[in-house]
């Protein structure tokens, strides 16, 4: 398999090596996306000394898309990432035995979403037969849309579907290119909003409430970094979990660690898109009970059997091959 090729240098490279200036251990971290609001968080753990709490030295690098960081921990290029749990399950099961796993779930209800104008004719699931969408190919709401059709009655001949790239996707929309994109509904909903399309012409159609059950985007590790290092991957999910409650906390007070590293940001617009992120994704009545960062056992068995409804599996789908608690306090953390 590709992963098998990188070099025993890359393992060695982040491994209980310390930070070149200090005593810390440094620990990149491949995040799916730019810097947006709801980084923020990762962000809060750094200025807010949770990670150094830990003996950690992070550096956070944006990705250009919820797949991005799978090969990045797989290869060995970074030990923690941040991607899409159910791109992961199809990674994992046509490159058994790849070093990665998801150790801490974040978006316990996923933000995939198809985006529509209703002056263009889209509002729900049944007005998408017929209209033009948008989808960036390596979208991970896009991989998943399959799935959000079956469920809904929806055939996929009846869908002109346009391939656009993250930069164009929304513009597009905005210009009436297309009738509806599909994306995470904090960033598309607010990129649209940002473009002058007036809210009350957006509709957010979530997946999650049409028939999904499957998980969002969750931490990721490197598995052969992680039976070296236990305690950095369990200080690290930990210093996580902490930037979120700070975030839950006060929202405001966590968008100047971003606006730090991203000048061009419009504050406020990333204030609201870590909320809607907080309330929709991150904050559910799971992990109010539950605590965050860990699974239902019967709604991950549900949303692998669904992967499976629009996937081959190539192997036995094993929930235990995708997702460990290993690191994990025992009922998550609490987010109060």
């Amino acid at each position: 398999m590709f992963y098998k090729k990188i070099a025993a240098a890359a393992l060695v490279a982040f491994g209980t090596t310390a930070a070149a200036a200090s005593d810390k251990t440094a620990v990149p971290f491949a995040l799916d996306w730019k810097f947006e609001g709801p980084s923020a968080p990762y962000f809060a753990a750094i200025d807010n000394g949770h990670f150094d709490k830990k003996g950690l030295d992070v550096e956070i690098t944006a990705g250009s898309g919820s797949l991005d960081a799978i090969p990045k921990v797989a290869t060995g290029a970074f030990p923690v990432g941040f991607a899409d749990i159910n791109s992961l399950i199809k990674f994992l099961d046509q490159n058994p035995g790849a070093p990665v796993i998801a150790a801490m779930m974040v978006y316990d209800k996923p933000p995939f979403a198809v985006i529509g104008r209703k002056s263009l004719g889209v509002e729900g699931p049944g007005d998408l037969a017929g209209k033009v969408l948008g989808a960036p190919p390596p979208d991970g709401a896009w991989a998943q849309f399959p799935i959000f059709a079956a469920e809904n009655g929806i055939n996929m001949d009846d869908i002109k579907v346009e391939p656009v790239g993250f930069p164009t996707r929304e513009p597009m929309l905005a210009e009436g290119n297309v009738s509806s994109i599909t994306g995470f509904s904090f960033s598309s909903y607010l990129n649209l909003v940002r473009l002058g399309v007036p809210e009350e012409d957006i509709s957010t159609i979530l997946m999650a409430d049409h028939g999904l059950d499957l998980y969002g985007n969750a931490v990721i590790i490197n598995t052969d970094y992680a039976s070296k290092n236990p305690d950095v991957v369990k200080g690290f999910l930990e210093a996580v979990a902490m930037g979120w409650k700070d975030a839950i906390a006060d929202p405001a007070a966590v968008i100047p660690s971003l606006v730090e590293r991203n000048p061009a940001a419009d504050a406020a617009l990333e204030q609201r898109r870590l909320q809607l992120a907080i309330d929709a994704n991150v904050l559910t009545d799971y992990t109010t009970a539950n605590g965050m960062g860990t699974v239902d056992p019967e709604r991950m068995a549900s949303a692998i059997e669904q992967i499976g409804t629009v996937y081959t599996f190539q192997n036995a789908p094993d929930a235990s091959l995708y997702y460990t608690d290993a690191y994990l306090p025992e009922g998550g953390f609490s987010l109060k």
